[in-house]
Formats: structure tokens, sequence, C-alpha cells
């Protein structure tokens, strides 16, 4: 099944990063991740995942109760799950979450803006929160930029933060379509990105991405370096393990970088390649299951 290799790569991920977020990569030099744990940043079990991975299966939920793309529906997906623990959530609840993401939920839920129009667009507003949860689109037949932008916009409105979701949309693309190596299939997807985008000036901040100059990177939040991070880590490894781990062990905002990797590393290698331990670890793994499966469906249909 095509949409759990991503999406449980996915989760995976997210949870390999969950106990080590903020930490520096001078220390997890000295204590590397090689495995699931638990507690540390947030005190939570092992197989905890994040805001990323609950904002993409509510992404995924409402696209299944609406048979195709509601925008209100999304934000009224993640408002129910920021203002209610129990929803889409792992076992412990909402613990996290990022500040764009917050203001914008709370423009939608308290002051009833236009679901596209919620998320931030200053130059400041371009954290990976919208990058995170894009996955799911991917799998969505004929899905064009312009739907894309708009799911990005529900809390990253700035041209940078829509780009990314495109180019990581068609990066995703190109691995369940085509039979290509990774660097091909990066390469394909950059130059949809650069022709479709020729006039923009935002181009430039993906520079490092076209040419594969990811010597020197940052592992922060911006979505620009988290990208890099993906992109780097992706064409460094040769297998789902190694790639995740390499994301988790360059720190910073580890989760995601994981996830993000985690998602285009199960596309390519598949499901059978995710560690069989890590998948049984992670929290309320049969409830994602079935969302993929029922997901999956909808796809095939649409």
């Amino acid at each position: 099944m095509k949409v759990k290799d991503g999406i449980i790569g996915f989760v995976v991920g997210d949870a390999l990063g969950v106990p080590v977020e903020f930490e520096s990569r001078s220390a997890l030099e000295m204590n590397p991740v090689t495995d699931m744990r638990g507690h540390g940043t947030y005190n939570q079990e092992a197989g905890t995942w994040s805001d990323d991975t609950s904002m993409t299966i509510a992404t995924m939920q409402s696209i299944v109760n609406k048979k195709g793309i509601d925008y209100e529906d999304i934000m009224d997906e993640f408002c129910s799950w920021i203002y209610n623990d129990e929803h889409n959530n792992s076992e412990e609840g909402t613990f996290d979450y990022g500040i764009t993401t917050g203001r914008a939920i709370d423009r939608y839920h308290f002051e009833n803006k236009d679901p596209i129009k919620c998320g931030g667009t200053s130059e400041r507003d371009n954290g990976n929160g919208s990058l995170m949860r894009i996955l799911p689109l991917a799998y969505i037949k004929d899905i064009d930029y312009e739907i894309i932008e708009n799911i990005s916009a529900l809390t990253h409105g700035h041209k940078r933060s829509k780009i990314a979701c495109v180019l990581y949309v068609e990066i995703a693309k190109s691995m369940l379509e085509n039979d290509l190596e990774i660097q091909e299939h990066i390469e394909l997807a950059c130059n949809k990105i650069k022709e479709y985008y020729k006039d923009s000036e935002e181009l430039k901040h993906f520079e490092r991405i076209f040419n594969n100059d990811l010597n020197d990177l940052s592992s922060k939040g911006y979505v620009i370096y988290t990208f890099e991070c993906v992109v780097h880590c992706l064409l460094t490894t040769d297998n789902y393990k190694d790639a995740v781990l390499k994301a988790v062990n360059l720190g910073g905002d580890t989760d995601t970088n994981a996830a993000i990797c985690g998602g285009l590393a199960g596309i390519y290698y598949g499901f059978e390649s995710i560690p069989i331990d890590w998948r049984n670890t992670i929290s309320k793994i049969d409830t994602v299951v079935s969302l993929c499966e029922k997901y999956e469906a909808f796809c095939d249909e649409s």
C-alpha cells in the first residue's frame, strides 16, 4: 500500500526525533540516537509522535470525510486537535506546536477568518509547519499547484513556504510514479519548480537544493534549512533507517526533519524497510494504518 509506505515512514521519523528535539548537533555526536527512545525533551513515552503527525493525519481525516479538499474542514480538524487533547493526537495529547501554526488556527477559530488567509505571510513566517503536513497531497491524482499552495496557506502563507510544499509534493510524486534514483527524482522535481516559478524571486532561496550544495547545514526550523537537511540525508544514505537517523542526529528540529525525510524515504524504500520494532513502538499505530487504508481507497477512487 503506497500511502502506508510514506505516512508510516513519516510517523516513525517524527517519533524518533521527539525525545531529542532542540538538542545540539555536538551533543548528539556524543550520544547519537540509534533506536527509538523515550522521555527526553518532552518526557514522552517511546513512540510518541508530535504535531507533525497530528496535522498530517488531521489533513487525511478531513479529505477522507469530505471526499475531497475542504479548507474549512481541514482547519476544523486542526482546531479539534489543538483544543482537544484526544483528537488526532498521540497517547499524551497535544504537547507542542509552532507559534506560526498556533496563530493561524487562532485566526480561524476566534476571528472567523477565511481559511486560506489565516497563514502568516511575513518573512518570519517561513517555518516548516506547512511542509511537515503536506505529504498526503502527493497521493491525490492530478493535484494542482494552487491547491497545494492553499493547503500551505492555512498556516503558512508566504510564497517561500508554498513553493517548498509544491517541491516536496513533486519529489514524492516522482517517487510514486517513476523508477529513478533519488538524485533523479529530486532533479526532476526541481526542474518542474524552476519552470513553473521562473518569474519568482523566491527561487533564489532554493539554489542550494537545486545545485546540491549542501555541505554546510543548519537544522533549525526554517523551511529552507529543513528542506536542505532532508535532501542531504536522502542523498548521502542508501536505506530508510540511516536516512532518518542522520536527520535526527543533525540536531535542532529533529522530529520535523526526520519526519519529512522519513516520508520520502518510506516511499522510496518501502514499508518493509522501516524497522519493525520501530513500527511496533509507535503510539496508536493501528489507528494510523487504518486511516492510511481509507485514504488510499479515496485516492484510488478519485
